[in-house]
């Protein structure tokens, strides 16, 4: 087995849009119809393990020379709906997030500077050619963004415990092999995110002061106004269900604790409002605070 085929899936959560075969021009629509009738589809893991390969050479490949062909497949209401990775798009967009992460001399360790200045030329270009390029899946690191929850409810909460094992390098949800690690994610319609989030942002704007929740969320709406009316929503807890333990997440109402803040704040119970919100930012900020524990 390689060093990236062995490596677990990073401590990430991700926000994926999956969009009818409808939403796609020709002739990308025939290509992901093909697609969706194969036998089987790679998984989250087989994706990260081809981005690790890209990684090893010397000097490191950070973005993909060319764009992938592949995606996540979905059914909702029996109607195939995708999610291509676009992992060059979304490989550049990384790239400019850990710019604003690190000092220049930690990132010309991770990568070089010459690397950087043909990466960031790169895009440059292609950004010319498709100024409305927009990526279907967001990526977090070491947490779940609050707000997202905000898409959904508790009954769209599905959690499958973990198998013997499921924990080790051979766990993922790629093959299903025994020793499957848990799944937690959350499926809705783009119809009930898109409500969802319009009453959450409309109860902070009439009880609070505009603040990072609420700019958040105006964010996260406009991206969701990029897709399909008819389209899947997910969040899938990905690699965090590797850093915390099964029963965490088998406790886990995120988004019910979210929902009974915002249902607090449109009551005008703003105590009620603020001890909810308060108990949901405190059990995640023990899971990011694991990315500084030895």
């Amino acid at each position: 087995m390689s060093v990236a085929s062995s490596v677990l899936i990073p401590y990430a959560s991700y926000l994926r849009v999956y969009e009818p075969l409808a939403a796609f021009p020709e002739p990308e629509r025939t290509h992901w119809a093909r697609y969706a009738r194969r036998p089987r589809t790679p998984g989250a893991q087989e994706e990260l393990r081809r981005s690790l390969a890209d990684l090893l050479p010397t000097p490191p490949v950070p973005v993909p020379v060319h764009e992938s062909g592949e995606a996540f497949v979905a059914h909702l209401d029996g109607v195939v709906v995708i999610c291509p990775w676009r992992t060059r798009l979304r490989g550049w967009l990384a790239l400019q997030e850990l710019a604003d992460q690190f000092p220049e001399p930690v990132l010309d360790a991770m990568l070089p500077p010459v690397v950087r200045v043909q990466v960031a030329s790169d895009y440059e270009r292609w950004l010319g050619r498709n100024p409305d390029a927009r990526p279907w899946i967001r990526t977090a690191v070491w947490q779940v963004p609050l707000r997202w929850f905000a898409l959904f409810g508790d009954e769209d909460r599905e959690y499958e415990p973990g198998e013997p094992g499921g924990r080790g390098t051979k766990g993922g949800e790629g093959g299903r092999e025994p020793g499957r690690a848990p799944v937690l994610r959350y499926r809705t319609t783009m119809a009930q995110a898109r409500r969802r989030l319009a009453r959450a942002l409309r109860a902070l704007r009439e009880s609070i002061d505009d603040g990072p929740m609420t700019e958040g969320l105006i964010e996260v709406g406009r991206w969701l106004e990029e897709f399909h009316p008819r389209a899947l929503v997910e969040l899938d807890f990905g690699g965090l269900v590797h850093a915390v333990p099964e029963e965490w997440l088998a406790a886990d109402r995120s988004a019910a604790q979210l929902a009974e803040g915002i249902a607090a704040l449109r009551a005008g119970d703003g105590e009620g409002a603020s001890d909810a919100y308060g108990r949901l930012a405190e059990r995640w900020r023990t899971v990011r605070d694991l990315r500084f524990a030895n």
